[in-house]
């Protein structure tokens, strides 16, 4: 019990000091970002005494954030040797059987590959300024453990090849739900208001997240390729209207289970 507490309590305080980076980071002396983000990270914040004050501060800003940069590349720190579509494990590796330590090493390693995979998602997508939680998708892991164990059974059970890729199907669809319930990542107002809702944003940036999973999974022992995340993302944008449709149904998973199948069927 113990163990799992100090597990939380440090993925959350990773969290909040990644916020607290980024905050740096837009607020740097060189930044090029638009000053209202800028304004919106820092409007909980009193207004600054005096003229020049601002300047100062964000030369400061850049020192703080090139030492932290510093400080950083001299620490080891788990993060995958490659981001792409290699980083992507299947949905076994994430979600196996066995005891306490395996699933607690599966959940590490979903948590940190999807933290990185979704941040290489939001450049490709071109979505700025959103924050990614490890707590969340730690959280998702659980959520799966949790109300969707007969998924994953039947997902590590299947053994014809006609019936293996609905359950894959299956899970993803469970896996897209748990993630757009627990929501990993955060969006600016500005954001949304582009996207048209938060709903579709997650799910522009999340489907493609699962999708990649599920691939991996298809794939087997094949090696999954570099580019398999920019195809998961071209792929799910061609279905995204179908996405937020079955998405928002009383039965989301048994909506989504055809999209997704769909989708293993026809891509490689």
């Amino acid at each position: 019990m113990l163990r799992q507490i100090s597990r939380d309590v440090r993925v959350n305080l990773k969290d909040r000091l990644r916020e607290v980076r980024d905050v740096i980071r837009q607020s740097r002396h060189d930044s090029d970002s638009d000053a209202s983000v800028v304004r919106e990270a820092t409007s909980h914040l009193p207004p600054f005494p005096g003229k020049g004050i601002e300047g100062l501060l964000s030369h400061a800003a850049s020192a703080v954030d090139e030492a932290l940069s510093i400080a950083e590349s001299l620490v080891p720190h788990d993060r995958p040797a490659k981001i792409d579509g290699t980083t992507v494990k299947s949905l076994g590796t994430y979600f196996p059987d066995g005891n306490q330590d395996r699933q607690s090493n599966a959940e590490r390693l979903f948590r940190r590959d999807m933290y990185y995979l979704a941040r290489v998602a939001l450049a490709g997508l071109k979505v700025d300024n959103a924050r990614v939680h490890e707590a969340d998708f730690a959280a998702v892991h659980a959520a799966m453990r949790k109300r969707h164990a007969g998924l994953l059974a039947a997902m590590t059970q299947e053994s014809d090849p006609a019936g293996r890729p609905p359950a894959i199907a299956a899970v993803c669809a469970a896996l897209l739900v748990e993630c757009l319930s627990h929501r990993p990542i955060r969006f600016s107002e500005e954001t949304v208001a582009a996207a048209g809702g938060e709903r579709s944003l997650d799910i522009r940036c999340l489907a493609p997240l699962v999708l990649a999973c599920g691939l991996a999974t298809k794939g087997g022992d094949y090696a999954p390729e570099p580019d398999m995340l920019e195809i998961a993302i071209l792929a799910a944008d061609v279905r995204q209207d179908r996405i937020v449709d079955a998405s928002g149904k009383a039965a989301p998973v048994d909506e989504l289970t055809p999209v997704f199948a769909t989708l293993l069927a026809h891509l490689p």
